[in-house]
């Protein structure tokens, strides 16, 4: 009987690579934090207000093609998924402006970053 060995390929790790890319990150971000000689809030807040900006953009632009897919869904005869697929849609595409209607009926969007903009 003749045994046959299979060669497998090495599976190397990538988790050396990842640790060097996040060290090199972490220490070219270190003269940055030298370069502020005071803190202000106010800096973070139009940081994080930025930031949920483009996240709200990001999310609107999903809830629409959702809303998209679900509609060819309907096309083709799969009712259930294109009206699931539509009704997520909708909940992804509103939740940035709902979040910003809460926070202006409990008073926190004087000093907040949620309102990113004008709705």
């Amino acid at each position: 009987m003749k045994i046959i060995k299979h060669n497998r390929p090495k599976n190397r790790s990538r988790l050396p690579s990842l640790l060097v890319a996040v060290a090199v990150f972490a220490l070219n971000t270190i003269p940055a934090w030298a370069q502020s000689t005071t803190f202000s809030s106010t800096d973070l807040k139009t940081g994080i207000s930025n930031s949920l900006a483009v996240i709200m953009m990001f999310g609107f632009v999903l809830g629409i093609s959702a809303v998209i897919y679900g509609g060819f869904a309907i096309r083709r005869g799969d009712v259930d998924q294109g009206k699931m697929s539509i009704i997520g849609g909708a909940i992804i595409a509103a939740a940035p402006a709902v979040v910003y209607a809460f926070y202006t009926i409990f008073g926190l969007n004087t000093n907040s970053a949620v309102g990113v903009g004008t709705f």
